[in-house]
């Protein structure tokens, strides 16, 4: 049994499978085939953060994995409140097949996964997103590593640089594992007090990232410029110090022209136009947050694949 909690809990021959399969898995969807390896299965969602994209997919892919979901949230659920974690993890995990989780402190999900009988994918905490970063990647892939007959080369990550602006936070810590595990670099940069926290992150090999303090030098000669919203979820109450402090880590299109020449954009949405992103960027042709928006589906489907089956194909 495995769990999926921090993006290097996967190698990256693992992650050359995963993105196999979720170009295979998607070929299917976009043309209509039914492909129901997960038929009486039943996953649990656990919602301590609200989300959009996260239910979303992971709901609808369960389903057209051919499987059942539980969907469950601090309200309905005794999970940290009049039950233990680690009660609430053995009970759940006795009725079903796999669980996500979207929670704040990264510990809570950890104490789950360490009593849970089934596998367990963190949807997101304060400290790590893995499923939006794979989703990232096999969006990139999609656009500059795929050939006219949808094979993968997973080696197109090799050597890229992704310009990381804005905060230093679950998404930015993701994507130095993923540096690190890859084998691209990361330019980071992120106004004084929000900076990465590396012992945070996990990382041990300090030169997949690249630390700037002007955002438009993180942007130079970038592959990818990807950037997420100033306050995060849990963080409102820094709402207006925040917006004074990230004034000039606006992703704006002078900024994009400092990156390569077919440089793509992405955000993990939701996004605030004329905050982190202008809109002539994330609307502008060099933007693929749709793709990357409806890509979680399908690099979840062949997550939940892997954890479940193993390799297939």
């Amino acid at each position: 049994m495995r769990h999926y909690l921090q993006f290097k809990d996967f190698r990256a021959e693992e992650y050359a499978h995963l993105f196999e399969r979720a170009a295979s898995i998607k070929r299917r969807f976009k043309n209509y085939e039914r492909y129901q390896p997960l038929a009486d299965r039943t996953l649990a969602m656990i919602f301590e953060k609200a989300s959009t994209r996260t239910r979303v997919s992971f709901e609808a892919g369960m389903y057209q994995m051919g499987g059942s979901v539980v969907h469950l949230t601090t309200g309905d659920s005794q999970m940290g409140r009049a039950e233990p974690i680690e009660d609430s993890a053995r009970v759940i995990s006795r009725m079903v097949d796999i669980v996500m989780i979207r929670t704040f402190e990264h510990t809570k999900i950890e104490r789950f996964a360490a009593n849970s009988r089934v596998p367990v994918i963190n949807g997101l905490t304060n400290e790590f997103h893995p499923c939006q970063i794979l989703a990232d990647l096999f969006t990139f892939i999609e656009a500059r590593g795929m050939n006219q007959r949808g094979i993968v080369d997973a080696d197109c990550l090799k050597g890229r640089v992704v310009a990381w602006v804005g905060d230093g936070n679950n998404m930015a810590n993701t994507w130095l594992q993923a540096a690190e595990i890859l084998g691209f670099t990361v330019h980071v940069s992120t106004p004084s007090g929000y900076e990465i926290d590396p012992v945070v992150a996990g990382i041990k090999n300090s030169a997949c990232y690249k630390v700037f303090k002007n955002p438009r030098d993180a942007c130079r000669d970038a592959d990818l410029v990807t950037t997420d919203v100033w306050t995060s979820m849990g963080f409102e109450a820094e709402n207006e110090t925040r917006r004074s402090a990230f004034a000039d880590w606006r992703v704006d299109s002078a900024m994009m022209a400092l990156a390569k020449p077919d440089a793509l954009f992405m955000h993990c949405l939701p996004a605030h136009r004329g905050e982190e992103v202008t809109a002539e960027v994330i609307d502008g042709p060099q933007s693929v947050v749709w793709d990357e928006a409806e890509n979680r589906m399908h690099v979840q489907k062949a997550l939940m694949e892997y954890l479940l089956l193993g390799r297939i194909g």
